[in-house]
């Protein structure tokens, strides 16, 4: 009996370590479902998924799959679970444990953009509305400082950091832009600028010591110094007769034939503009979040000023409010933050508009993942790539910052929200709680705080 026990025990491990395409989608569609906080909170169940449950990976893999995520575009979360679908399952594992993983989140974003259509109007939920957002932007001010502490090491990065924010916030750029331009400098100061900087600080040494030599020698003579000037270059109708009564009744059958045909192709035309007019609309949702995803590095808060831009300003399918509420829903629902691009998507266009916002703004994070997790080493080991992201992390801060201060001059409005961003500030660098909690929290607070004073 002991036997059989022990047998059906190691078939049964045997099985769950055996990572089928359904397994795959079940159990990441757990963590889709529960992973609340985002980050390394997620992070942390499918370690506990895939390394201590079914054993798919040690911790060295593991250890490179997060390596990899977090060097291209997308979640870390989203990108690790695709890597590890492509490693077990190639990429139909990794299309399907990416979708179990999305979906749950997608679903319940779908009910809350029904529910928030019907209850906005209510001031109860306007209160609770402007606590979330306040202790949004609490977060999103406190994962700006510890990036930056661990990320702005050298005067570059700091003065890269401060430009990307001020280009944002003041001078209206948009996130593509400061990105690439981001990730150029950084390969310029990969490339040359140390090694310039490097021969520079030779050569002020060796002339330094030849001045003191210099003064050595002529200690009460004075040294007149030429200013030194660099220079840089940049670069039939057939109108048909008739004179018979057959050629008159022949006219009038052909008139007839003409107008019935033109009354069909008109009736055609009208039937199909709000299908084609639907069809536009999907397809610029979908222009947008492409893009959107294909940018968005360091998480999915850096995305808020492009989302921003492009739908308030731009298209003016959501107001600065409306947005803002989004954010906070995206933050309070399980799953990575970017899934707020299914709220826009079904406020725009419906459920078909969540559909495709979900699936465009995921899309290019899954393709990069395929490719670069193909050829893993090349890319790691690939020194301009390398480059190109340590530019873009200090660019990313200020990106952040830019974030907050879009969201704060949408969705604070009064003292009240100030002082629930501030105290929502204090809670997280102190206490160090799950995120969740805190939005939730504060959500709450402003609530009973009005009920109570007004």
């Amino acid at each position: 009996m002991r036997r059989r026990v022990r047998f059906a025990r190691s078939r049964i491990e045997r099985i769950s370590r055996t990572a089928t395409l359904g397994g795959l989608f079940l159990s990441f569609a757990k963590i889709g479902l529960v992973g609340f906080g985002g980050g390394v909170a997620v992070l942390a169940e499918i370690r506990a998924l895939t390394v201590r449950q079914r054993r798919w990976l040690t911790d060295a893999d593991f250890a490179e799959a997060v390596a990899l995520a977090q060097s291209l575009p997308g979640t870390s979360a989203g990108n690790s679970v695709t890597y590890i679908g492509l490693r077990l399952q190639g990429w139909r594992g990794a299309a399907v444990a990416l979708s179990g993983f999305i979906l749950p989140s997608m679903l319940i974003m779908i009910l809350l953009a029904i529910v928030y259509k019907h209850v906005r109007a209510f001031p109860d939920t306007q209160r609770f509305f402007h606590g979330l957002n306040g202790a949004v932007v609490a977060l999103i001010l406190v994962t700006a400082w510890r990036m930056g502490k661990n990320i702005l090491t050298e005067r570059w990065q700091w003065v890269l950091a401060v430009v990307a924010f001020l280009a944002v916030a003041l001078l209206e750029a948009t996130v593509l832009e400061v990105v690439f331009g981001a990730g150029l400098i950084g390969i310029y100061i990969n490339s040359f600028g140390e090694k310039q900087l490097r021969r520079w600080r030779t050569l002020s040494t060796v002339v330094s010591r030849r001045r003191s030599r210099v003064r050595t020698r002529m200690a009460k003579q004075r040294r007149t110094r030429r200013p030194e000037f660099l220079r840089a270059y940049l670069t039939p109708r057939v109108n048909p007769l008739s004179k018979t009564n057959e050629e008159t009744d022949a006219k009038e059958s052909v008139e007839d034939r003409e107008k019935s045909s033109t009354f069909r192709s008109v009736s055609l035309v009208l039937l199909g503009m709000p299908v084609l007019a639907k069809l536009g609309l999907l397809l610029t949702i979908a222009a947008l979040f492409l893009r959107v995803g294909s940018v968005t590095f360091g998480g999915g808060l850096v995305m808020i000023p492009l989302i921003e831009s492009e739908v308030v300003t731009t298209h003016q399918w959501l107001t600065h409010q409306e947005f803002a509420d989004a954010t906070a829903l995206g933050q309070i629902t399980p799953g990575p933050v970017l899934i707020t691009a299914t709220f826009i998507g079904y406020r725009v266009a419906g459920t078909l508009g969540a559909l495709v916002s979900t699936i465009s703004i995921f899309l290019p994070a899954f393709l990069m993942t395929i490719a670069a997790g193909s050829s893993l080493r090349r890319f790691r080991n690939n020194e301009q790539v390398q480059a190109f992201l340590q530019g873009i992390a200090p660019a990313v801060i200020g990106l952040l910052f830019a974030a907050a201060l879009s969201l704060a001059r949408s969705g604070l409005h009064t003292w009240v929200g100030m002082m629930i961003m501030l105290v929502s500030i204090f809670i997280l660098v102190r206490f160090r709680p799950n995120a969740i909690w805190v939005i939730l929290g504060a959500g709450f607070t402003r609530l009973l705080f009005g009920l109570v004073f007004g």
